[in-house]
């Protein structure tokens, strides 16, 4: 299922997406906020796509999207076409005038859909550390854990220290069914042997459960 997630301070162009969301078998709704300054970090990793307005209070869609450093799949959905090329120089996957048909929603969404298969397609990433680039397949992570201004990313043979935040690592990894469960953990939920109270087994490895992150992390367990 695909997460998607709603930046919208309009009443009934919220009521509009969510109705195509849900006529959509691939989607699920996860929320909707009217300033981008609201939405909690937590909600923002579990999404798979923004629909994003681009009028909003406070702060307008295309300056929330800048202060993103690792943002979700974006689709604008506007009143005004006259924001296009500023949006798409922010490299959103598409643009949506309103009023949009489901058909043209739905086109959209396709097109999201296969951005997202061809991300977990991949089954390597390549990590510099120490002046050297580790080719590491992803399966074989079991989690990884924020050490400061870097991240340390463990495997059963080694672990690597690379220069980043555990946040940016968490959005990368996130449709390899990779999934925070701790304000310094990220857990390979196909590596996990099992979970006891507040914790989380992996191999030799015992890892802490965050209250946090707790509701999420179970539910996300049940479906595997």
């Amino acid at each position: 299922m695909i997460q998607c997630l709603i930046l919208e301070d309009e009443v009934s162009a919220v009521e509009i997406l969510k109705t195509y969301i849900d006529k959509t078998p691939f989607l699920n709704f996860i929320g909707n906020y009217e300033s981008g300054l609201d939405i909690p970090l937590e909600q923002l990793e579990k999404t798979d796509v923004l629909f994003l307005d681009i009028q909003l209070p406070e702060l307008n869609g295309i300056s929330f999207l800048k202060t993103l450093r690792n943002p979700p799949l974006v689709v604008i959905t506007s009143a005004y076409s006259n924001y296009a090329i500023e949006a798409f120089e922010e490299a959103v996957t598409d643009y949506l005038v309103k009023p949009f048909s489901y058909e043209r929603f739905v086109k959209s969404l396709t097109r999201v859909r296969s951005l997202l298969v061809q991300e977990k397609t991949k089954n390597h990433i390549f990590l510099y550390a120490d002046k050297t680039i580790y080719k590491t397949n992803i399966e074989d992570i079991m989690y990884l854990k924020a050490e400061v201004d870097y991240v340390n990313v463990v495997t059963a043979k080694r672990e690597i220290l690379v220069l980043d935040s555990l946040r940016n690592w968490s959005e990368k990894l996130r449709p390899f069914n990779f999934m925070r469960v701790h304000r310094s953990y990220v857990v390979n939920l196909d590596q996990i042997q099992k979970v006891t109270g507040n914790q989380v087994f992996i191999k030799n490895t015992i890892l802490p459960i965050g209250r946090t992150y707790k509701n999420s992390f179970i539910g996300a367990m049940k479906k595997v």
